[in-house]
């Protein structure tokens, strides 16, 4: 059991620093819902792709919170397209005001350290007023997890005070860049 534990490791290990060395994956943004639940509590003002280059496409959001609210829970799931988009590897909850104090989820971790630098989503309970995030695209290098090429469907349901309030899907696809258009192995 202990070889086939190590042999895991290695290889995890192989094939993370194979991808954090190949600069060829690409992460492109494709489509983005938001839907407000109650717009007596939140007002969902921009909710838009904008294509910035061939490769690049950035997520401009804005919404205003009318009231205080004092528990945030995010449910998050990462699905994979295959006949449809299926759950794949993560389906995650975690309660925001208790991960702004103190960071505790490592998926969760890793989203933020993508992000932070986009949105406005930084300080701790009770959020009111607007939140924003400008620009924010995620090179394939900030999500430190190794992605097959495919489509995916980030589902991310937030819940204020217990009730779902905002929905917001995020369609993207990575394309690590190892076949051309003709399905053979690219040589270098």
């Amino acid at each position: 059991m202990r070889k086939v534990f190590m042999i895991l490791v290695i290889v995890k290990l192989w094939l993370v620093l194979i991808l954090i060395t190949n600069n060829a994956a690409l992460l492109k943004f494709t489509n983005v819902r938001c839907r407000a639940h109650n717009e007596s509590w939140v007002k969902v003002n921009v909710c838009r792709l904008k294509a910035i280059s061939r490769n690049k496409t950035v997520f401009n959001f804005n919404a205003t919170m009318l009231y205080p609210a004092y528990q945030i829970s995010l449910n998050a799931q990462l699905l994979k397209k295959a006949n449809g988009y299926k759950p794949w590897l993560y389906n995650i909850s975690a309660d925001i005001c208790r991960f702004i104090k103190k960071p505790y989820h490592p998926v969760v971790i890793l989203f933020v350290k993508a992000i932070r630098n986009y949105t406005n989503l930084n300080h701790t309970c009770p959020y009111v007023g607007d939140l924003i995030a400008s620009g924010l695209h995620v090179p394939y290098e900030r999500l430190r997890i190794p992605f097959p090429t495919g489509e995916y469907l980030v589902k991310l349901d937030w819940f204020y005070h217990l009730r779902k309030q905002v929905s917001t899907d995020f369609y993207f696809s990575i394309d690590e860049g190892i076949l051309n258009t003709k399905g053979s192995i690219i040589k270098s």
